[in-house]
Parts: C-alpha cells; sequence; structure tokens
C-alpha cells in the first residue's frame, strides 16, 4: 500500500514500491514544517506551480538526492538551468515513471517565481493526478473552484484528493467543499492552512460540512500519514 505524510502547506512525501515521491516541498522558512530540508530523501519531485511556497526547496533537495523534478515545461526548463534533472509536462499531458502514472491538470492560479530581478515567469498552474499500486491521487495544487473538477471525477476514480481550504490565495472552506462534491474521492483531506495569518482557518470545520455531505474528510496532522 502506498503511505502520503503531509509534510504541511501543500507539501506531502508519497511513498510506493520503494520510490519517495516529494510534492510542493516548501519547508524552509515554513513554521509549521515538521522536518528540514536535509532530513528529507525522495527519488521524484512533482511541483504544481511556480509559486515560491510551493517550488520551496526543490534545488537543495533534488540536488542532494539526485532526484527527477517532474513539471510543467517551463519550470522544468527552470530547474534544468539550475543542473536539476528534469521531466516536462503541460496541462492534460501524462507520463509513466517507474512509480507510476502522473498527468498535470487544469487549476486556476498563478505561477511566477519570485527572483532578484523581478517575477519569473513559470508557465500555467496545474493540478495532478498521481496513479500508483492502483490507487489514484489528486493534489489540486493552489487554484480556486472551478466547474471541470467535476469532470476530473467523471474521469478518474480518486481515492484521496488533497484540496486547499485556506481562502485569500486560493479555495476556502465552502468551495473546498463543492470541489470535494465535484470530485467525489473516497477520501478528502484539506492542505495550504495555517501557515500565513492570512490562510488561518479551521481544518475542522471543512471536515465536518465534507461529512455532512456524505464524504470521508480527514485531517492529516502536519507530519502525519495515511495509506492509500
Amino acid at each position: 500500500m502506498a503511505k502520503l505524510t503531509y509534510l504541511s502547506h501543500a507539501a506531502c512525501l508519497l511513498e510506493t514500491n520503494g520510490h519517495k515521491i516529494l510534492m510542493d516541498p516548501f519547508l524552509t522558512g515554513n513554521p509549521l514544517a515538521p522536518v528540514e530540508p536535509e532530513d528529507v530523501e525522495c527519488n521524484f519531485i512533482i511541483l504544481t506551480h511556480g509559486h515560491g511556497d510551493h517550488v520551496g526547496d526543490t534545488v537543495d533537495i533534488a540536488k542532494r538526492n539526485d532526484a527527477t523534478v517532474i513539471a510543467n515545461y517551463e519550470i522544468a526548463t527552470w530547474c534544468g538551468e539550475q543542473g536539476l534533472t528534469a521531466h516536462p509536462l503541460h496541462l492534460g499531458g501524462g507520463h509513466d515513471f517507474p512509480f507510476g502514472r502522473v498527468k498535470l491538470t487544469i487549476a486556476h492560479h498563478g505561477s511566477g517565481y519570485q527572483t532578484d530581478k523581478g517575477i519569473l515567469y513559470m508557465g500555467n498552474p496545474a493540478g495532478v493526478l498521481v496513479t500508483v499500486e492502483g490507487k489514484t491521487l489528486y493534489h489540486a495544487g493552489d487554484t480556486a473552484l472551478f466547474y471541470d473538477m467535476k469532470l476530473i471525477g467523471e474521469m478518474n476514480s480518486i481515492d484521496l484528493a488533497l484540496l486547499p481550504i485556506g481562502d485569500n490565495f486560493t479555495m476556502g472552506i465552502d468551495d473546498a467543499v463543492k470541489a470535494t462534491e465535484f470530485l467525489n474521492p473516497k477520501t478528502v483531506v484539506p492542505i495550504h492552512y495555517k501557515t500565513f495569518e492570512v490562510i488561518d482557518v479551521d481544518p475542522n470545520e471543512f471536515v465536518e460540512k465534507a461529512r455532512a455531505k456524505g464524504f470521508d474528510a480527514q485531517v492529516v496532522d502536519f507530519g502525519g500519514d495515511l495509506t492509500i
């Protein structure tokens, strides 16, 4: 069985069949991160978009682990310029990797990376479908609610959905509950909350509202895990 560890914000670590896949590893500068970047081991890193609180420690972790970064073409190209191994994908495209299949979905957000020279364009933001051991994980990335989530749910049997609930920059709690209805996952876990004051919402409110709609919703503690 695959295991997912929630590292706070949008960061998580998926372990399956001897592979470790890290997603959106914002650890340095994250007051809620339960681990230090130097303690993380992985074979692959998946990035949903180019904001600093999602790219995070990608360069250092990827170099230390000789990990391959999976991201949209623009982010993958930038990673290559940093000396990393990267596999480019883009919206609607998927690819089979040694651990399973990764497909990018649309997300409605931004994707600029802050540099000393200003904001660097990092391509379109994305959600991610990861299929391992016959199970499908949907990491929505940072996104607003959009009706095509219903299409994603109809075309994929989602075992676990990770949905942002923090509001201000992404969906808030009520929009995330509606997203759950569209996606119809077997289990849904809230992410992207409490890291900053402006997104300090109560994940238990989301869980209660999603359960009232008949869904298996769970709060996973920072550093906690669950099986898929």
